[in-house]
């Protein structure tokens, strides 16, 4: 069972005791992202994340940052997202207060050094490069910038190389005092700890953290009246599409049963668009369906990979699946093998520590409320047949369709009038 304590400054600490593991791991996470970007400065939030790992006064090289943990086998990281940003560090349990060092040193005391800065704006330019270069991962950058066009929601994380080149140290250091602030921040601990004794030292490493009011997100603005279209021309052998619509935020009451409807759709390897796309038809490697969420958006997506000849087909199939399930009730059975699946890939998932941390974590971050897997389980146990096509109904409209696709046409009309439901 979790335990959350907020500190008179707003700091607010989860430790997740765990007694049959040998780790634990510490995870701070921060709310902030690309979606609190300006356009000039697109990619503040990712830069930033990588300068953490630069230097500080006491490690003051990343040889020094890396070394730390490397001479203790430690796994570390940071991740960037739209709404938050995370450094983590998973040790041997007997290793726990210098994981706790680490990441706290590098979310405080990091020196931000010019050289680096410079040398960095390479590196990211290079990563960006690198997304684009790949259609299965650069048609996942194209998909929010169709949905929210040319607002926080719709730019990459990474941002652009241009607004990239564009931040420079003063950027960095205002973004940071401004956003890396107590009241935006989460400390999640799981792993074999002692509650009390973890909360204590986690206030003694963290007892210099900035008080201040962090900035604030701008509201996502959505505006869909008809079926939307992009296309990335590029000369390539197989075609990559987003294919989907616009869903909920994480705050909707029936966020839980677009998930459902999302494993049942293309979430397995019997799901409905696996076992058509992949199985009989035999036009995909890889067919998938996801659902995403966030405090203000959400969608509901289908990526695929096909051979250019095949693309007509992969996007009629696929909405005629859209379709099929918002008109025809799910049976029992297939429901109740949705929910199993649900129930145990999360079972599954949680059983390491940095696991637990993402879990409870992400919770209190995005959501400032924490509800344990048992407490999730109980509310997708209630969901029945006419709930999913109920939602079904609901997201599955011409008006909120969106397709985004990377391959080597120029026609906008041909895959405009395919986008029918």
């Amino acid at each position: 069972m979790f335990h959350k304590t907020a500190l008179p400054n707003g700091l607010r600490i989860i430790t997740v005791p765990m007694k049959n593991t040998q780790t634990v791991t510490v995870l701070v996470l921060v709310g902030t992202g690309s979606k609190y970007e300006k356009k000039e400065l697109s990619g503040i939030s990712h830069f930033l994340e990588h300068m953490y790992f630069k230097g500080t006064k006491k490690r003051p090289s990343t040889l020094a940052i890396a070394e730390t943990l490397d001479r203790v086998g430690g796994i570390y990281n940071a991740f960037t997202g739209e709404e938050y940003t995370g450094y983590f560090a998973k040790v041997d349990v007997n290793h726990f207060e210098t994981a706790l060092d680490w990441v706290s040193d590098i979310f405080l005391n990091s020196l931000l050094p010019e050289k680096e800065i410079q040398k960095e704006k390479g590196v990211i330019v290079e990563e960006i490069n690198m997304y684009q270069d790949n259609p299965m991962s650069y048609v996942q950058v194209l998909w929010p910038k169709l949905l929210y066009g040319d607002q926080p929601a719709g730019w990459p994380i990474a941002g652009a190389k241009e607004s990239v080149n564009n931040i420079e140290r003063k950027d960095l250091a205002y973004y940071m005092s401004n956003q890396y602030v107590a009241q935006n921040t989460v400390i999640c601990v799981a792993g074999n700890i002692k509650g009390k004794l973890t909360i204590e030292k986690i206030k003694k490493y963290f007892s210099e953290i900035k008080t201040t009011k962090s900035l604030l997100k701008p509201s996502v603005i959505e505006k869909q009246t008809k079926p939307n279209l992009l296309i990335h021309h590029r000369e390539t052998d197989q075609t990559h599409l987003c294919l989907g619509v616009r869903g909920y935020n994480i705050f909707h009451s029936q966020k839980y049963v677009l998930e459902l409807l999302g494993i049942i759709l293309g979430g397995m390897m019997s799901s409905r668009l696996f076992e058509e796309i992949r199985t009989k038809l035999g036009i995909a490697y890889y067919i998938q369906t996801a659902v995403s969420a966030d405090t203000d958006a959400g969608y509901l997506v289908t990526q695929a990979g096909v051979d250019n000849n095949n693309i007509e087909k992969a996007i009629t199939t696929i909405l005629k699946e859209y379709q099929k399930i918002s008109q025809i009730k799910v049976s029992l059975k297939e429901l109740k093998k949705a929910k199993d699946c649900v129930k145990g890939k999360t079972i599954l998932e949680l059983e390491p520590s940095d696991a637990q941390t993402l879990f409870y974590g992400l919770q209190e971050i995005l959501e400032k409320t924490i509800l344990t897997p048992e407490e999730i389980f109980e509310k997708i146990d209630k969901i029945t047949t006419d709930d999913i096509i109920k939602v079904a109904r609901d997201i599955f409209k011409p008006q909120k369709l969106n397709l985004a696709l990377i391959g080597p046409f120029k026609d906008k009309e041909k895959f405009q009038q395919l986008l029918k439901l």
